[in-house]
């Protein structure tokens, strides 16, 4: 990445996003969200490249990005992020990760990579949470995860997570093997994969002659789990950001003044993919404007010293590894085709 700025002085800020393919729907509410943290920044440029969600077409894409801009963030989804995060490293670039959670790319190249989000393990705190101040950990408790390595990363996490709490009856596996037989009257699903493997799962879970009480699903936390599942109602979803949260920004635009300049924009309000993304562009320009230098050397010491705040919530880095310590995962659920969000978990019961 260039050293110096542009003639002008405004910071470029560039960016691989799945504009196409399978996580389109995502990468292009993270481009949204830019290009409208960009207008309410108004001394920064944003350089977005579509990648098509292939790992392939991100390698050949992400050097160009990179000796185009000042800041480099990172591309949306975890096995993209895994990748850029293995070429930042070989490349000596300082990648800002607002796109992939899993714990192993939060921490795979310290100084590196700089990440905004709650790691994967992590996921399913505020769920766990609240199933245990509704009705105790007496309940039995199953995990899937899909294939990849974020689902199993969410569900570990899930399990050990509800280990410590005090939950006695926890099952641990595969999609298949948690839905296929010995199921208990009463009991309780939580699934972690892809969008569309969790929806497959949440799907199947109703077919069952003893279908769950209750279920969470990591794909129930963005408003597209409505056009995947029908009647989405009941089910509990878990999000890196939701709309109410009762968090300042000290960096970076407001709640309000971004939620009304990108639905002037889009027509529609975002999930989180788009506001993860204003946020990690936020926290760069931040500390970018502070050290006022765009290398590594100078702006992985001012990301390792920042303890802050911005539209997305907390922020604050483990200055050993890159990952986030601070920010938490918020907890919603499907009512009247709705998602909202739960605060304290109170007034619902599960």
């Amino acid at each position: 990445m260039d050293a110096d700025r542009g003639a002008d002085g405004r910071l470029r800020v560039g960016v691989c996003l799945s504009l196409s393919g399978r996580f389109s729907p995502f990468g292009q509410q993270a481009a949204r969200g830019l290009r409208v943290w960009a207008s309410l920044d108004g001394e920064a440029d944003v350089l977005i490249e579509d990648d098509g969600s292939d790992v392939r077409r991100l390698q050949a894409l992400l050097p160009r990005v990179a000796a185009r801009c000042d800041l480099l963030l990172g591309p949306y989804s975890t096995v993209l992020m895994r990748a850029a995060g293995d070429m930042a490293a070989e490349s000596g670039w300082l990648l800002w990760n607002h796109g992939g959670s899993g714990d192993d790319v939060e921490t795979a190249h310290p100084g590196h990579v700089v990440s905004v989000l709650t790691p994967a393990s992590r996921y399913m705190e505020p769920f766990l949470s609240h199933l245990a101040a509704q009705a105790g950990s007496g309940q039995e408790l199953r995990i899937a995860h899909g294939k990849g390595r974020f689902g199993r990363q969410v569900a570990g996490g899930a399990e050990a997570c509800a280990r410590r709490m005090g939950f006695r009856h926890v099952r641990l596996g595969a999609v298949a093997a948690i839905l296929a037989d010995d199921l208990p009257e009463d009991w309780i699903l939580i699934t972690a994969g892809t969008f569309e493997e969790d929806a497959e799962a949440v799907i199947r879970a109703r077919c069952l002659t003893r279908a769950p009480r209750v279920t969470c699903a990591v794909a129930a936390g963005v408003r597209e789990f409505s056009n995947a599942v029908e009647r989405p109602d009941g089910t509990f979803g878990i999000a890196q950001w939701f709309q109410g949260g009762d968090h300042e920004a000290l960096l970076g635009p407001g709640e309000r003044d971004f939620l009304d300049e990108y639905h002037a924009a889009a027509g529609e309000l975002p999930d989180y993919p788009a506001v993860q993304a204003a946020a990690a562009a936020s926290v760069a320009v931040h500390c970018a404007r502070l050290a006022g230098r765009t290398d590594r050397e100078a702006l992985w010491p001012a990301a390792t010293d920042l303890e802050t705040s911005t539209l997305f919530g907390p922020f604050k880095i483990d200055p050993a590894t890159g990952a986030q310590i601070h920010h938490r995962t918020v907890l919603l659920r499907w009512t009247d085709g709705e998602l909202k969000i739960l605060n304290g978990g109170g007034d619902q019961g599960a």
